[in-house]
């Protein structure tokens, strides 16, 4: 069902459309368009670049993760390992 306020939304709905289209025919309309253009295109490079950079970041960040555990928990290295190779190390070797 179609009521008075829905009508009002549509026909201020085209109205601005209207009023955007004719602006973006005038000079200043088709500059902002461009500059609007550029800057889309400024980040649509930042993107790619970031997409192209982001599995040598997440190497980095796994290496360095695993410096800082080892530093920190030097037992972990062991523990990780005995794990993996299914020995289930003992209360008394799991440390705090």
């Amino acid at each position: 069902m179609v009521n008075a306020k829905h009508l009002a939304t549509f026909i201020m709905g085209a109205a601005a459309g209207v009023a955007l289209h004719k602006y973006l025919q005038t000079e200043e309309g088709e500059k902002a368009l461009n500059d609007l253009k550029a800057k889309a295109n400024d980040l649509k490079g930042q993107a790619e670049e970031a997409i192209d950079k982001a599995p040598e970041y997440f190497d980095k960040l796994q290496t360095e993760a695993a410096e800082a555990l080892k530093e920190k928990f030097p037992e972990v290295e062991k523990f990780l390992q005995d794990l993996i190779k299914g020995n289930r190390p003992s209360a008394t070797e799991v440390k705090p």
